[in-house]
C-alpha cells in the first residue's frame, strides 16, 4: 500500500547521511541556539520557532534568556510577567505551557538545581511537550540518538525516501518518524549534526514552495527529484562531499 514504510537500501540511506552532513557544516547558519546544550536555552528556542520566522526568534531570544536566564526563574515568575516577554512572537500558548513546564519541573521554583531529563519518554510527560520537541530537546541538547520530525523535515523525508506517502494522514506521520529513526546515525554527537541539517535543508532548499533540486546535496539520492545521467549523478557526489 501506497502509506507502509518503504525499505530504505542501506547504501541510499549512508549516502544520505554523508552528503546532508558534509552539506550542514559547510552551509549551516550561525543561529544562537546552536552554541548552547543547555536544555532549557535549547527549549525556549524550540517553542519560540513553533508557527514563527528564525530571523523573529533571534531577536526575542537572547532577550527572553536575559529576563529568565534559567527554569527556576520562568517558575518564579508571574504568568502575566512571562507572556508580556513573550509579546510580539504570537501563540501565547507556547509561553503558559513553558510556565507550567518550569513550575512542574523546578516545583514553583525552589529547586534551582532541577534540569530536563534526557529521555523523549520522559520529555514527552512534561506539559507542553511534544514528539518533536521532545526529540529536539533529547538530540540538541544531550546528544542523545533521538529522532525529530517537524514539517521542515517530514517534506524532506517524503520527498527522498517515500514520494507516495501522505503525511498528513495517520499512517503516513508514522511511517514518516519510522523513516527519520531508520536513518539516524550510529552516535548521538553525529545526530545532533544530522537533525540540524534536515531541519537547515528544508528551510533553505527543499521548501515548501520551491525544490531547489538543482543546488540540493542529496539530489542523486532523492527519489523525487528529476533524473540525473550517470555522469551528473558522480559530479554532484564529488562537489557536494568534498
Amino acid at each position: 500500500m501506497p502509506e507502509q514504510t518503504p525499505v530504505i537500501d542501506p547504501k541510499r540511506r549512508a549516502a544520505f547521511g554523508r552528503r546532508l552532513r558534509a552539506w550542514y557544516r559547510r552551509n549551516a547558519r550561525d543561529l544562537p541556539w546552536r552554541r548552547t546544550r543547555d536544555a532549557y536555552e535549547v527549549l525556549v528556542s524550540e517553542l519560540m520557532l513553533q508557527q514563527t520566522q528564525v530571523s523573529r526568534v533571534v531577536t526575542y531570544y537572547g532577550e527572553f534568556l536575559e529576563r529568565f536566564p534559567t527554569l527556576a526563574d520562568v517558575a518564579r515568575a508571574k504568568p502575566a510577567r512571562v507572556m508580556e516577554a513573550w509579546e510580539g512572537l504570537g501563540y501565547y500558548a507556547r509561553a503558559r505551557n513553558l510556565h507550567k513546564l518550569a513550575h512542574h519541573v523546578t516545583d514553583g521554583g525552589r529547586a534551582e538545581d532541577r534540569t530536563l531529563p534526557a529521555d523523549p519518554d520522559a520529555l514527552r510527560a512534561l506539559p507542553g511537550i511534544g514528539a518533536y520537541t521532545a526529540g529536539a530537546v533529547a538530540s540538541f541538547a544531550y546528544e542523545r540518538r533521538a529522532p525529530l520530525v517537524d514539517t521542515n523535515v517530514a517534506r524532506v523525508l517524503k520527498r527522498v525516501f517515500a514520494p507516495m506517502i501522505d503525511v498528513k494522514s495517520s499512517r503516513g506521520h508514522r511511517a514518516v518518524w519510522q523513516i527519520a529513526e531508520a536513518i539516524l546515525p550510529r552516535t548521538g554527537r553525529a545526530t545532533w549534526t544530522h537533525n540540524q541539517a534536515l531541519m537547515e535543508l528544508g528551510a533553505l532548499v527543499c521548501t515548501a514552495r520551491v525544490a531547489h533540486c538543482e543546488r540540493c546535496p542529496v539530489r542523486a539520492v532523492c527519489r523525487s527529484a528529476p533524473k540525473l545521467t550517470r555522469r551528473a549523478a558522480r559530479t554532484v557526489g564529488t562537489t557536494q562531499t568534498r
